[in-house]
């Protein structure tokens, strides 16, 4: 059992990720043989992706892929300063986003005379 000062999240979980697919392996092929797809050069390179993939893990809040991918694009040859803009963008985006269904608010808001 978890001490609630352990909380969920283990960093040694992300080493045993591709165990994922023991119970579906044709599955876990098939995923990871389209991440790996995804995550290749292609029209952008494989360094441009890893530095898009921490600002999504940082977007989607995903720790095993925040560990992830500061790992590979510091790898990659990006440095601190510059995964740091990378969260600073992607919290702008996620600021944005909230801010802008405010205007559901608004408009629920106005139609009540509010």
């Amino acid at each position: 059992m978890l001490s609630p000062m352990t909380g969920y999240y283990h960093s040694e979980h992300l080493e045993h990720f591709g165990d994922i697919s023991e119970h579906a392996p044709e599955l876990g092929r098939k995923f990871f043989d389209w991440y790996g797809s995804a995550m290749a050069d292609g029209a952008l390179s494989a360094r441009e992706k890893s530095l898009i993939a921490l600002g999504v893990a940082h977007a989607v809040q995903c720790p095993y892929c925040i560990d992830a991918y500061t790992k590979d694009a510091l790898g990659k040859g990006y440095d601190a300063e510059q995964l740091t803009e990378v969260v600073h963008v992607a919290s702008a985006i996620r600021g944005g986003a909230s801010l802008v269904h405010g205007m559901q608010m608004r408009s629920i808001a106005d139609k009540l005379g509010m």
